[in-house]
């Protein structure tokens, strides 16, 4: 192969995108930029990982890919955001998020494919840090090619170097990508240690390896596919079953009680993580090189602002939840009943129902008694609640980064009763956007309760919080109303993912626009949802229910016990992945595997099914910009969405 010079622009962006939104990155030099020489390759091994925190998995836009278009997620009333996505209504080749994401992937694949062909030629370093590089790309070419067959089917499975432009590509097997995908996860499996390579937590191990080929198994399953004569889905169970079965020996871990899983302390280099999206720290000197900034919080929130006369919180100096702007993403009525919160903890853990005000008595420049609302006889009127006085619910502390980033924290939650505001009686919190379900009748810490269990009007005039009826917020065809409560904007509000939402030291942005925490991109528990599932497909529904029941016990709170399943269909592992796994960029794949897209549109998202077309919308369509750089756009084909003389498969 003749020597490849590369783009330093390039070589260097992604040096530095890792750099800064990784820990303890020891990075190589630019070299120079010849790619046998070690630092340069290395680099350019870097750059394989940038896509992950710096685009996919901190813009809004990869996660409408894998999440909207399906039962569980809606524009609020007063939406109208992106319907392409949330609804198919106008999906083309040239909406952004689905052509982004594709010309994203084969750009990085590309990058992957530069690494291991090139590792021989390399010439320095030692022959342990080039077989574990190696390993590493083909895991993150692996996962690229897996989002590429799951997303927009039988594409091209290149073999492209970031220099060798196609421009007669021909398509690949769906069969063909399973078959390189899972090739390269489990020779990489091989090679990687149980640690991350120099303890970076943000480079793939083994664990990852593992994880992503069941979670491939399981995704092939739904093609039909088979290995060996053995079907996708009996191997998909047998590699979570071992790996559950072993998880210290594989460096995986599941935490006893889901509150931890989700613990502000826990976020970064989280222990159920198999593989993670590193979000950028303020209190690394790599914050200073590039920007990764996430805001996916501010689309997946609801704007309690909106009753403005009650939350009297500007959205842009809300240090508590930070700024509220676009709120377009919204659960579904199927997205919220599917908890059963009088057990589930997992409900408050993914949802915030309760909004309140905050204190920051450290610096004072929020005192206890600042904070303070008075609902007055008119507002208690307007919003048909209590009069009297309501106090802030979280304290916050301020700090300054190690890099002059301000960043916010929680000092505690105030006890309800609370009128003080005397420091020593605030209580820790694991999280200050997990509200304990359900919120008192006599809790005067909350302006705005969303409520899940229906309260008449004489219940909610008792409460000094305004209260939603959750179910008030939606008409008889499922979507969202227009308009809920007379003379007020309640309607407006939904409950609100909170997965994406962090607050602790390091992870502010350089405003309340931003909050930057760790990404699980896959995790230890949905490998007990793919064993369950796998097991549910081969006819073992008692196998898959004992899976299903250990997710289900750690997610029930105090003093309460999950049921027991009795019996497992695939409409029990749908809604189980629902609530463990509710908006973490899985949901529009596991009912393209299952094939039920329609089905559950037309139970759940009618606004989606009424756009949705069976024979089109199970794979997204091909990027305009791919089309327009090919001699051969008629034949390759679009996937079926009419701007070509064919579908191309």
């Amino acid at each position: 192969m003749k020597t490849k010079i590369l783009s330093l622009a390039l070589f260097f962006a992604g040096i530095l995108c890792f750099s800064s939104c990784s820990l303890d990155e020891d990075n190589p030099s630019g070299g120079d930029a010849v790619i046998t020489n070690y630092e340069t390759w290395a680099g350019l091994q870097v750059y394989c990982y940038s896509p992950l925190s710096e685009d996919l998995f901190s813009a809004f836009d990869f996660l409408c890919v894998s999440e909207c278009g399906t039962d569980m997620w809606m524009n609020p009333a007063g939406k109208d955001y992106a319907p392409e996505l949330f609804y198919y209504d106008g999906l083309t080749i040239s909406t952004n998020a689905t052509n982004k994401a594709f010309m994203q992937l084969y750009a990085t694949i590309a990058s992957c494919n530069a690494v291991i062909n090139h590792a021989d030629e390399v010439e320095g370093g030692t022959e342990d840090a080039i077989a574990t590089f190696v390993a590493e790309a083909k895991v993150l070419r692996a996962f690229y090619n897996l989002q590429l067959v799951t997303y927009y089917g039988p594409v091209t499975l290149t073999q492209n170097e970031p220099d060798a432009a196609e421009t007669t590509p021909t398509r690949n097997t769906v069969e063909e990508f399973y078959t390189s995908i899972t090739t390269d996860l489990q020779e990489a499996a091989e090679v990687l240690g149980t640690e991350p390579y120099g303890g970076n937590y943000g480079r793939v191990c083994k664990k990852t390896a593992l994880g992503l080929l069941a979670r491939a198994y399981a995704q092939g399953a739904g093609e039909g596919l088979s290995e060996n004569g053995v079907s996708y889905w009996q191997r998909a169970k047998e590699v979570a079953v071992d790996m559950i079965n072993n998880l210290s020996g594989y460096g995986a871990y599941l935490y006893d009680d889901v509150d931890d899983l989700w613990a502000q302390d826990n976020n970064r280099d989280n222990a159920e993580a198999l593989f993670t999206a590193v979000g950028r720290d303020a209190n690394s000197e790599a914050y200073n090189y590039v920007n990764c900034n996430n805001n996916i919080f501010r689309k997946t929130q609801c704007n309690p602002n909106s009753c403005a006369d009650l939350y009297k919180t500007a959205g842009s100096s809300n240090f508590y939840l930070g700024y509220m702007s676009e709120c377009c993403f919204a659960p579904s009525k199927y997205a919220i009943d599917v908890f059963d919160a009088t057990w589930d903890k997992r409900y408050e853990n993914t949802f915030m129902t309760a909004f309140a005000k905050y204190s920051e008595i450290t610096s004072g420049s929020m005192p206890f008694s600042g904070a303070r609302f008075n609902i007055t006889s008119s507002l208690a009127s307007k919003y048909g609640c209590a009069s009297g006085i309501v106090y802030p619910y979280i304290d916050l502390v301020k700090a300054e980064s190690l890099y002059g980033v301000t960043q916010y924290s929680a000092n505690g939650v105030w006890p309800n009763g609370t009128t003080s505001g005397t420091a020593s009686l605030l209580e820790e919190t694991k999280n200050a956007y997990v509200i304990p379900y359900p919120v008192a009748d006599d809790d005067t810490r909350f302006l705005i309760v969303l409520s899940k269990d229906y309260k008449s009007a004489e219940e909610r005039a008792t409460r000094r919080y305004f209260t939603v009826n959750i179910d008030d917020l939606f008409g008889s065809d499922g979507m969202y109303v227009e308009e809920s409560y007379d003379g007020t904007s309640g309607y407006t509000l939904f409950p609100s993912l909170i997965k994406y939402n962090w607050l602790y030291d390091g992870v502010g942005g350089s405003s309340t626009y931003y909050k930057n925490g760790d990404i699980m991109i896959m995790r230890t528990a949905e490998l007990y949802l793919i064993a369950a599932e796998a097991c549910q497909q081969l006819g073992d529904a008692g196998t898959a229910a004992n899976y299903l029941q250990v997710l289900r016990d750690r997610a029930a709170r105090e003093g309460t016990t999950a049921p027991t399943l009795s019996s497992v269909t695939e409409e029990t592992i749908l809604d189980e992945y629902a609530r463990e796994l509710a908006g973490e960029y899985q949901r529009w794949a596991l009912l393209k595997r299952h094939h039920v897209l329609g089905e559950r549109l037309a139970q759940y998202n009618t606004e989606a099914y009424s756009h949705f077309n069976e024979d089109i919308h199970y794979c997204r369509p091909i990027s305009y910009q791919f089309l327009e750089q090919i001699d051969n756009p008629d034949e390759y084909g679009d996937n079926g969405y009419g701007t070509t003389a064919s579908k191309g498969f």
